[in-house]
């Protein structure tokens, strides 16, 4: 591959997904190196006085400031642009940055915004909380109905904001029938695709306008690094993003950007084996638990839908106990391998209690409106031998009066 081959779109786009996300985006120096650069710096120098006033002026093309522009970290998001099928992408220092830019960066004060309401407790946080401290009306649907978008579209609604699947209750949206309906009356339609990562699931080719990542998840996929990605057109991203991220600052730092880039390159293996591990994982939980919410299951309510949607369903599903949080933690604290971790995306097995973790800032009735209760646990399975995750949980199950 020559020098400047990875950020040839030209060709770039003719490649396969498993070469993308190795090759997509490399810069190579004029040292040759065969593994990306990482550019440790801040700032930027000029040979005169001419060529910063040129670059700041937008009349010569150049790196100015690491806070908008660093070699590593545009390299990560050219990458994720070409695995994602979008025209630009931007990093971010956090998944929840991302989250957060792409809603401020296109919403203020009058305007109306229909969110999922199964969401990472975060998110809801910015859609129940923060959006209407700025005047900006938030109205949260069951996203698994396509007709509940449509009801709540005021003539003020600018932006549709939902995942699929959703954390931690494994709803799946139907991508085409929302983002036709947005599409119709000019709303832009914003998707967590955190859970299935472009390796699995590409939005935008259901219709999205907008892609929304933390990358600490399964693009990194080791526990590693924070990190967090938005993916749009070129004009969205340059015009509508970059002034909002510009003068805020949530940017991303080039080592963590290094890090990640180094995930992308065995992300098709991870999340593919992951996909396998945690079906059978959940094939075995069918038979002990009271319930089980894994799209790829047949018994997944939408499981017709997820497969329409998804290439693999991904390391991550739910179950519920009817035990409630006394017994799911009982069977937390019995596992000997799995880890109990808020975290997912890990290539370790990774188990959590949502509604006393990442959803303990959601209030109760909500996180019941959501769907979770207090006896449903969330496991990421990760890359161990499946059979020994089972037989883990058989013991903690056991452990736990099940």
């Amino acid at each position: 591959m020559k020098r400047k081959t990875g950020q040839d779109r030209s060709i770039t786009s003719t490649w396969r997904p498993a070469t993308k996300a190795i090759r997509g985006g490399t810069a190579r120096s004029e040292w040759g190196e065969t593994s990306e650069a990482l550019f440790l710096t801040s700032g930027y120098a000029y040979d005169c006085a001419g060529d910063a006033a040129a670059r700041f002026a937008g009349e010569q093309v150049g790196m100015t400031y690491s806070r908008l522009q660093n070699p590593t970290v545009e390299m990560l998001e050219e990458r994720i642009a070409l695995l994602e099928g979008a025209e630009a992408c931007r990093s971010m220092a956090t998944g929840m940055a991302a989250m957060t830019a792409v809603l401020l960066c296109q919403l203020q004060q009058g305007d109306h915004m229909v969110g999922g309401r199964a969401a990472f407790g975060s998110c809801r946080w910015l859609t129940d909380t923060l959006l209407p401290k700025f005047g900006i009306a938030t109205t949260v649907v069951d996203a698994r109905d396509p007709q509940a978008f449509l009801d709540a579209v005021r003539p003020e609604t600018k932006v549709f904001f939902f995942e699929t699947p959703a954390n931690p209750t494994m709803d799946i949206v139907d991508l085409k029938a929302v983002c036709d309906v947005a599409r119709e009356r000019g709303i832009v339609t914003v998707v967590d695709n955190a859970f299935a990562t472009p390796a699995l699931q590409r939005p935008m080719e259901f219709g999205a306008d907008v892609t929304a990542y933390s990358a600490t998840k399964m693009m990194d996929g080791q526990g590693r690094v924070l990190a967090g990605a938005v993916c749009g057109s070129k004009d969205f991203i340059d015009n509508t993003l970059l002034p909002f991220t510009r003068n805020t600052g949530p940017t991303l730092s080039p080592f963590n950007a290094w890090v990640v880039m180094k995930g992308l390159e065995t992300l098709d293996l991870r999340i593919r084996r992951q996909s396998e591990n945690a079906l059978k994982v959940a094939t075995f939980l069918e038979g002990r638990v009271p319930r089980v919410l894994c799209p790829f299951l047949p018994s997944h309510p939408q499981h017709n839908l997820a497969v329409s949607q998804m290439d693999a369903g991904g390391p991550i599903f739910a179950i519920e106990l009817d035990g409630g949080r006394i017994q799911a933690h009982a069977v937390l604290d019995a596992l000997q391998l799995v880890d109990i971790s808020n975290n997912i995306g890990d290539s370790r097995s990774l188990m959590t209690h949502p509604a006393s973790t990442t959803h303990a800032s959601v209030a109760e009735d909500k996180r019941r409106e959501m769907g979770i209760g207090e006896g449903m646990l969330r496991l990421n399975v990760g890359l161990e031998d499946p059979q020994d995750v089972i037989d883990d949980l058989d013991h903690a199950l056991s452990a736990a009066g099940l």
